[in-house]
Formats: C-alpha cells, sequence, structure tokens
C-alpha cells in the first residue's frame, strides 16, 4: 500500500555563522516594521565584518543608522527607541568597546522594567563580536560575559553555530527585555552549516549536548564550542566517552541540563576563554555543587584564559585554551 502524503522539506543554505546572522537581521526587518539596526558603520559599509551587508539597500537608511563613534550614545538612543515602542539592533562594533556603555546598560536597560513596575519594558538587541583568536589590537577581543550575567534584567545568548545564530537572534529581538547577543568572532567564517531560509526561533535559556558521553561532562559555549567537540573525539580515541554540553544561553543558564549530565557521567570540565577569577565558570561549579555535588567521583575542573588582558598576537594562542591543556583536565578528573 502507498501513502499520499509527501513528506514536507524545509528550503535551507548552507551559510557561514556571520551570515546566518545578517539572515537573521533581515527576517526580523521584513516582519516586523518596528525593527531597525544602529551602531557604527552598519549601514553603507555593511559593518566591519559585513554582518549587516546589503541591509541598508533593502530596507534604508531610516532602519539600517550608521551612527557617531559613541558606545554610550548608541545603546542610549536604542534605550530610549525600545521604551516608545520599537525594537532596536545596537551593533558594538567589539565587545571590548561595549565598557563606555556599560553605565547605560546597568543603570537603565536592565532596570527599566523593574523601575517602572512593568509598566514598559526595553525590547533591544546589543549585538556584540568577542573573543581571541583573529589576531586583532588591544581592547578588540576581550570575553566580558561574567559582568553581564551578574546584571539581572538582560539576558545573556551566544551562539556557537549558524542554526543556532539565527535562531537565537530571532528570538533575542522577540523578547521583551534586552539581551546581549555575544558573536564569537573566531567562528564567523571557520564553518558552514545548513540553516532554514525561513523564520524560526531557539528558546533562550536552553543549552544543548551536541556530543553524548559517558564518562566526563565538557561545558562550553560560543567560539569554544567546535575545539571541544574535537578535543572529545580525540580523548574518545583515548578511550574517554565526553560528553559535550553547548550552553548557548549564559543567563539564565540551563542549570537542568547541566545537572542530568553530571549527574550521570559524575566528572566535569568547564571551558572558556575568559580570564579564571570572576568567569562564568566559577557559577557552573556552584551550579554543580548545589545539584549533583553527591553524584562527583572528582573535582571539577576549569581551563580557561588566563588573569590578564588578551595578550598581542604573538601569545595569543598561548592564552587561549588549547587541545592540550583541556585534554590535561579531562585526564586529571578521569584519574582522581
Amino acid at each position: 500500500m502507498t501513502s499520499n502524503m509527501t513528506e514536507t522539506k524545509i528550503a535551507t543554505k548552507n551559510i557561514t555563522l556571520i551570515q546566518a546572522i545578517n539572515d537573521g537581521m533581515k527576517t526580523v526587518l521584513e516582519r516586523d516594521e518596528t525593527t531597525l539596526i544602529l551602531g557604527e558603520d552598519v549601514g553603507k559599509n555593511g559593518g566591519v565584518f559585513r554582518a549587516t551587508d546589503g541591509l541598508q539597500e533593502i530596507f534604508g537608511d531610516d532602519r539600517v543608522i550608521d551612527t557617531p563613534l559613541s558606545e554610550s550614545g548608541i545603546i542610549g538612543t536604542s534605550i530610549g527607541l525600545a521604551v516608545n515602542g520599537m525594537k532596536p539592533i545596537a551593533e558594538i562594533q567589539f565587545m571590548g568597546f561595549i565598557y563606555p556603555a556599560y553605565d547605560q546598560i546597568m543603570t537603565h536597560a536592565s532596570r527599566i522594567r523593574m523601575r517602572t513596575m512593568g509598566r514598559f519594558s526595553v525590547p533591544m538587541v546589543i549585538r556584540a563580536p568577542y573573543g581571541a583568536g583573529v589576531r586583532a589590537p588591544e581592547i578588540h577581543s576581550d570575553s566580558a560575559e561574567s559582568l553581564f550575567t551578574h546584571m539581572p534584567g538582560i539576558k545573556v545568548v551566544c551562539p556557537a553555530t549558524p542554526y543556532d545564530a539565527k535562531g537565537l537572534l530571532i528570538a533575542a529581538v522577540e523578547d521583551p527585555d534586552p539581551v546581549l547577543y555575544m558573536e564569537p568572532m573566531h567562528s564567523y567564517r571557520s564553518f558552514r552549516e545548513e540553516v532554514p531560509t525561513d523564520y524560526y526561533t531557539i528558546e533562550i535559556g536552553k543549552g544543548k549536548r551536541r556530543i553524548e558521553g559517558e564518562d566526563v561532562t565538557l561545558i562550553t559555549w560560543g567560539a569554544m564550542v567546535p575545539l571541544v567537540e574535537k578535543v572529545a573525539k580525540q580523548a574518545k580515541e583515548n578511550g574517554i566517552s565526553c560528553e559535550v554540553i553547548d550552553l548557548r544561553t549564559l543567563y539564565p543558564i540551563d542549570e537542568g541540563l547541566i545537572a542530568e549530565s553530571v549527574k550521570k557521567t559524575g566528572r566535569a570540565v568547564v571551558i572558556h576563554e575568559a580570564p579564571r577569577t570572576g568567569g562564568l565558570g566559577n557559577d557552573i561549579v556552584s551550579i554543580i555543587n548545589d545539584t549533583s555535588f553527591l553524584y562527583l567521583k572528582a573535582p571539577i575542573e576549569r581551563v580557561t584564559g588566563f588573569d590578564v588582558p588578551v595578550p598581542f598576537s604573538s601569545l595569543e594562542n598561548h592564552y587561549l585554551p588549547t587541545p592540550e591543556r583541556i585534554l590535561k583536565g579531562i585526564e586529571k578528573v578521569i584519574n582522581f
């Protein structure tokens, strides 16, 4: 007996992470006229990384707006727009440039819902390319996520793949509260993936199990995800089964996924490129201790950047977590 039903195929295209971000912005600009983009060089030049390439030509310079070089001004303007019914996407050229805007984000964007007892919200997205490994000058390569995961009232997301980049960006634009959208520069054009051409979202606050494993849980995000996946495959050749967790959202964090995985494996290694002291890895260790302590077979290990500013290019690779350092961390918890 044959069926007359045909499977509906989802149209996709094979694109890089930066192209997925561009496609995500194009999708929301088409769907919602209250959405606009503003930032330095986002219009005519299409952004320093070409993330907004071609969008001003399609939507005009009143929706893709070149601004003066003033991060505080970009964010302050975006807050005003958001409170008055718009959905701005503000680009900060590099995350290391966000510090002049920290006051606007901390004292206004993250607090207006509480300050007005829910009368006003701030539906804005702050796009911030981050991370080392691209040989950028000083202050261009910072990973400052922990400054914002310690800021109630704002959400922080960090995609690792093209598929997640588009879905999380659309979800961030639709969120009624401010979202810091961290973009791993090192992954912008490093690989391609099939991404749906139509609208879709990925739920903020939900991580993803990238690789199933039994012996140790590796927890990471952003540009570290492809590296950790590679290390997990190396460890498997040595007889160690690694489970890889990509957090995707850094605040609010997916505590349930972390606990479920660590309870299964009994061991955990947290990998991130931000400095060790005050890093988000500390909070993850606390989550594991709160939820899964009695299941642990070894102390939790952290493999991170060092407690120094990101060094100049000749030392950049030494600063970042390396496969060797991650493997050493895995072996340490396995052999405890």
